[in-house]
């Protein structure tokens, strides 16, 4: 009888390669977006390579089922199906990615829990970058004495359609920013070469020219947005420390679009301007969200493997609708949703899990977690403190349960883990504080204009970086600006009015009132008045209802991916 599981090999082996294909198609349009200032439809892309991954599996997954038919779940046939596999796609470039797919089905036809080596491909064993031999394609411009030169050659290099508004401004833009930021670093050697990877980055309103500076002992990171103006191209920012690219990468960023060969040379040429950078979000920002899953997970596995850590509740409040626990030296959370949710929560189970794939959707705009989903993890359960042991059996039987030695996670969410908002506060300096309040406002400020409506304003669900910026990450109330009624506080028609406890009039299921925001923000005195004279109008339904007037009206609202000092004097000029 024929052996099918050569068969079956070619045929997961060939719809990896087509769903890889229809991923690069996708990220080509990029250019011609951004070239034609195509807003709308670059986030339509986005939306379209987000949802990619899953669709091929699920096809995949079915067409396996027809395949085999009643040796669908076979796992003799399995292992010579992984066999074949892997032989079959050892030529193919990020081979990880590849047995990663792979695995993504015959996870979904087992319903595997934990690691199963012999139809899977063990997370563990796949280190993306440990096959890198080659270098990602770059352009190498030399220094032969004139900065002006050079830069221009950098940018004379990005061709698009629309002309530059005034190539020499943004040349000397650059090369201002790049003398003193050497010079603030002591750096009194001259600059030798600039290396930028060859395709431009794109990311909803802007492009990137990635790459890097070197000169005799050092390196520098070197990021220059490109921004399509009305007039005409122009550098809008240039950044060259680390903590500002690495923002741009953030994990609260809308995914790269940038069509590489090989996307882990890239990696370890981006690993080398943002060492810190863990490699999982490098591999997700560029829109390999499943690949920075599985080194997500190959990382926690690792630290559990090297330090003597356990399981405890994550700092802060205890959530109504999660569990929340961390790994008291490792920088992720892990979010469980309970059973059941107290009063006032009203909301159901299916309508968290619906928060959360509107947030992975949607443009994160760097002020929303990328919050990762995983499916029928398991962990030793010594690994456990006792009392967070106890929550998670009481309070999320649903997704949790016992077996033998180990805890299964039939479902979980697990985020990068950030200081809340109001832990931090206790501890920062009058001028930290009050600029955390600052930009908490413009975290609401940018959500807004992004359609999203965070629903509970108070300062717990919100968290800070460690660059300082302020993130939203508590989605169980979230919405959509355009779903909400935006009112005023009508005015009491008598004292009474004025003591009751509970509102004297009608208040509908969509009705938000923005002036009672501020009696939830727990601020000082100093910083409340900060962030009123700053960013007042979020206060205010007249400002809420603009925005959605704007958004309804189809304006797609731009938010500045990165600091405001960064851009340019003259980008309006």
């Amino acid at each position: 009888m024929t052996d099918i599981a050569p068969l079956a090999a070619r045929r997961i082996a060939s719809a990896f390669v087509e769903y890889n294909a229809e991923f690069r198609a996708i990220t080509r349009r990029a250019p011609v977006r951004f070239d034609s200032r195509d807003w709308k439809g670059g986030q339509r892309d986005a939306v379209e390579r987000i949802e990619l991954y899953e669709r091929f599996v699920t096809r995949a997954v079915t067409e396996m089922k027809t395949l085999l038919g009643g040796q669908a779940e076979d796992r003799d046939l399995w292992r010579r199906i992984r066999a074949d596999f892997a032989a079959r796609i050892e030529s193919l470039p990020d081979t990880e990615f590849t047995k990663t797919f792979f695995s993504s089905i015959s996870r979904r036809l087992f319903g595997t829990v934990g690691i199963d080596p012999d139809i899977e491909f063990v997370a563990t064993d796949l280190d993306p970058l440990a096959r890198v031999t080659s270098s990602v394609v770059t352009n190498t411009y030399i220094n032969h004495g004139s900065l002006a030169l050079l830069f221009e050659d950098v940018l004379g290099d990005v061709r698009f359609r629309t002309p530059w508004k005034d190539l020499d401004h943004s040349i000397q833009h650059v090369i201002g920013e790049v003398q003193a930021h050497l010079a603030a670093r002591g750096e009194q050697r001259a600059v030798q070469r600039v290396e930028v990877i060859r395709p431009v980055f794109y990311q909803v309103f802007r492009a990137y020219i990635i790459g890097r500076i070197l000169g005799r002992g050092f390196l520098v990171p070197l990021v220059i947005a490109l921004k399509n103006s009305d007039g005409g191209m122009l550098v809008d920012a240039v950044m060259l420390a680390e903590g500002d690219v690495s923002i741009v990468f953030s994990f609260s960023r809308s995914y790269f679009h940038v069509d590489l060969e090989h996307v882990a040379e890239a990696v370890v040429f981006l690993r080398s301007l943002m060492p810190r950078k863990p490699v999982s979000e490098l591999f997700t920002v560029l829109g390999r969200a499943k690949q920075g899953k599985t080194e997500r997970y190959r990382e926690i596995i690792r630290h559990l493997a090297d330090m003597p850590d356990r399981f405890v509740h994550a700092p802060g409040e205890r959530g109504l609708v999660m569990v929340c626990f961390a790994l008291a030296s490792f920088d992720v959370v892990f979010k469980i949703i309970r059973d059941r949710f107290p009063y006032p929560k009203s909301m159901q189970r299916e309508d968290v899990l619906a928060k959360y794939q509107l947030v992975f959707r949607h443009d994160r705009a760097g002020r929303l977690v990328d919050a990762q989903e995983f499916r029928r993890l398991r962990f030793p359960k010594a690994l456990f403190a006792p009392e967070l042991l106890s929550e998670l059996l009481a309070e999320a039987s649903l997704t949790v349960r016992e077996a033998a030695e180990h805890l299964i996670f039939d479902h979980l969410y697990i985020e990068r883990r950030m200081t809340p908002l109001n832990l931090y506060l206790r501890t920062a300096s009058p001028a930290a504080a009050e600029q955390a309040a600052l930009d908490y406002g413009q975290c609401i400020r940018d959500l807004a204009y992004t359609n999203i409506f965070p629903g509970d304003l108070l300062l717990k669900n919100f968290g800070v970086t460690r660059h300082g910026r302020v993130i939203f990450y508590d989605y169980d109330e979230l919405c959509l600006v355009t779903d909400c009624h935006f009112r005023d506080v009508p005015q009491p028609s008598n004292p009474e009015d004025e003591m009751r406890a509970e509102p004297w009039f009608y208040v509908g299921e969509h009705d938000v009132f923005p002036e009672t925001f501020i009696d939830f923000v727990a601020f000082d005195a100093a910083q409340r008045a900060a962030l009123l004279r700053t960013h007042g109008e979020i206060f205010t339904a007249r400002f809420w209802r603009q925005v959605q007037r704007r958004l309804r009206d189809g304006e797609v609202l731009e938010v500045l991916p990165y600091h405001p000092h960064r851009v340019r004097v003259a980008s309006n000029a």
